[in-house]
């Protein structure tokens, strides 16, 4: 894992599997039915836990769109996100990271700037065809 030596337990280590092997960056919930196809006895706790663990370790990201539920992403590479507000998909964009605004928030701010997140919001091809979720 990066940055911290932590353990890589079973649940943890199919956790990342299964939030790196899709890009519909999905809840925890849809997560632990993942997870719990192999690992029956795994709480939803233990999911959150794992989830908090991995987050912090920089292996996934969460995606927080101020709803009641986050959803995370096995890419933990900053990158930009396209949310339909017709069916609710998380998208990632295929754009480069404009590493020039970190650099402008801090000169107009005094602040350190680390990183930044950016999304855009519209309607997916999807939904534009009539062929998203109702």
């Amino acid at each position: 894992m990066k940055g911290k030596n932590l353990r890589m337990t079973r649940q943890r280590q199919r956790i990342l599997e299964v939030l790196r092997s899709t890009t519909s960056h999905p809840t925890a919930d849809w997560v632990y039915e993942q997870v719990r196809r192999e690992i029956p006895d795994i709480s939803l706790g233990t999911v959150y836990r794992n989830l908090k663990v991995l987050k912090e370790s920089g292996e996934i990201m969460e995606l927080n769109y101020g709803s009641t539920f986050s959803r995370y992403d096995g890419n933990p590479v900053n990158h930009y996100h396209f949310q339909c507000e017709e069916c609710g998909r998380i998208y990632d964009l295929d754009l480069p990271v404009q590493e020039e605004l970190n650099r402008a928030a801090s000169q107009s701010s005094g602040f350190h700037v680390t990183h930044h997140r950016l999304e855009f919001y519209g309607t997916c091809r999807a939904c534009l065809a009539g062929n998203g979720r109702e």
